[in-house]
């Protein structure tokens, strides 16, 4: 089939949240919620498409399809590399999906399983499913991995009880009995349901002798900004139970904005923006080379977006984020590098000075990747337009970089019109590294600490220009690299991935 361009999508009908992200064979596996009947969400089933850079993505038949009984909503694949589970044929360890089994009549959800022995093309469904059930409406969203440590070695299951806003735990030795080991939560930020869970160990700066645990915990809605988001917990994880470095207590929107607002920003977020929803790690690499994926959409206006009636397609995924831990403000933070399309240099201008609105470029390419280095010369911040479509804003006086999406959003359904914004401090100097699509954006700041996501209205070809606030800044770094056509450019193999 047709590779896709920068951003992945489904040529046709509905994606949502990344489903069972692993490496196996040499190649990048990215399954996905998915309809296989329309662009509306319903008869959800995983669908499927791999890649070799994790830039190009080819798309494949649908994986596991819904049934009579039960959709097949979010979950996990692992490499069962010694047949713990009995489900693989001799010489040939099987990949085991493990899913939820949503009985959306019954109002009941548990855990199935499915082994493939063809490296993931196909499926076929355990007959003993389920395999965990607690018998409740809102169990789901189950992530395996394979632990060894003090306790032994095991997989464990990381799952939510979405309503309770509960992360439980679960340990199996072949991926079809499960025993509870603990839960976490409610803490953070409790405004929404709980989803797709994520739990994996990194070094920080790189430090082997020093291993963090970080938990991902999606909620819809009561992001950051506003419906869904996905929050980060550090912390240790024995085990047998996860204990976050820093315990907050629940923090759920109150009466009145700020007075959320402030509760939400003593959270770690994933995101700062509207789009970057259920984001989960692959499976299958080195724990050092962690790399997650989520879904560019927000639940708050995603089956609304508009659509070509011609070929009628909602949802895509952001760009495949590298992620590491630092110690930066004092603290131990989530870095996130985006591996992105290799791209041409067609601009590079540095310094020019900017007070009144100076135009940096007559015409954006339709996918591109931004450098930018700006140095406040005797002005509170800046406001960088891109387009017809946002402006990337900062000011150093509250410390804050946002992202002004309503320039356009007339054409969007209602609720998308907005301002994200993210913390960042103070400082005399801001660097940034912005992918642009025709409909998608995505800004890392403060050496990938603070990004924020956000889908678009489609953008014209207007260019980019910058004007400072307040006084005049120094652009000392814009460069535009043109995304190349990743169709044309021949085998995956050919293409390189660019970390941002």
């Amino acid at each position: 089939m047709t590779p896709s361009l920068m951003h992945f999508r489904p040529a046709r009908n509905w994606m949502n949240d990344p489903n069972g992200l692993v490496f196996h064979g040499g190649r990048y596996h990215l399954y996905f919620q998915y309809n296989p009947e329309g662009a509306t969400h319903g008869f959800m089933s995983w669908g499927h498409s791999s890649s070799t850079d994790l830039v190009r993505w080819e798309e494949h038949p649908v994986a596991i399809r819904y049934t009579d009984e039960h959709e097949i909503f979010s979950g996990s694949v692992v490499f069962d590399e010694h047949d713990t589970s009995g489900l693989g044929a001799a010489g040939t360890p099987p990949l085991v999906a493990v899913f939820t089994l949503a009985d959306q009549v019954a109002r009941h959800q548990a855990q199935g399983i499915a082994s493939s022995l063809d490296g993931g093309r196909s499926w076929r469904l355990y007959e003993g499913n389920p395999v965990l059930d607690r018998g409740s409406a809102d169990f789901r969203d189950p992530k395996v991995f394979r632990y060894s440590g003090p306790a032994g070695e095991y997989w464990v299951m990381v799952a939510v009880e979405a309503v309770e806003r509960r992360v439980v735990l679960y340990r199996s030795d072949d991926l079809k009995t499960w025993a509870y080991l603990s839960d976490y939560g409610p803490r953070g930020a409790t405004g929404g349901v709980w989803e797709c869970p994520d739990l994996f160990p990194l070094a920080v700066d790189g430090d082997p002798s020093e291993v963090r645990w970080v938990l991902l915990i999606s909620l819809n809605p009561g992001g950051i900004a506003g419906g869904s988001g996905t929050q980060y917990v550090i912390g240790f994880f024995d085990g047998v139970r996860f204990v976050a470095d820093e315990p907050i207590p629940p923090a759920a929107p109150g009466e009145g904005w700020e007075n959320s607002r402030v509760q939400l920003e003593a959270c770690d977020w994933l995101d700062h923006g509207r789009d970057f929803y259920a984001g989960v790690t692959f499976s299958g690499l080195p724990d050092e080379e962690r790399i997650l994926v989520a879904w560019m959409s927000n639940w708050d206006y995603a089956g609304l977006l508009p659509v070509d009636v011609g070929s009628p397609q909602r949802g895509a995924m952001a760009l495949a984020r590298r992620l590491s831990l630092v110690r930066a403000d004092g603290r131990v933070r989530l870095r996130q590098e985006a591996i992105g399309p290799e791209v041409a240099t067609i601009v590079a201008r540095a310094d020019v000075r900017a007070e009144g609105p100076v135009e940096l470029i007559g015409e954006l390419p339709d996918r591109c990747r931004i450098d930018v280095c700006v140095r406040l010369d005797g002005a509170d911040g800046f406001d960088l337009n891109l387009g017809d479509t946002s402006i990337v804003g900062y000011s150093a006086a509250e410390g804050i970089l946002w992202l002004d999406r309503r320039l356009a959003a007339d054409t969007m359904p209602d609720g998308f019109a907005s301002i994200e914004q993210v913390r960042i401090g103070a400082h005399g100097r801001i660097e940034l590294v912005i992918w642009l699509d025709r409909d998608a954006i995505e800004v890392f700041a403060s050496g990938g600490t603070r990004t924020i996501t956000d889908l678009l209205p489609e953008r014209d070809d207007a260019g980019a220009s910058i004007a400072g606030r307040g006084g005049s800044v120094l652009i000392e770094r814009f460069e535009v690299g043109a995304v190349r056509d990743l169709v044309s450019t021949g085998s995956s193999a050919d293409m390189k991935g660019q970390t941002a």
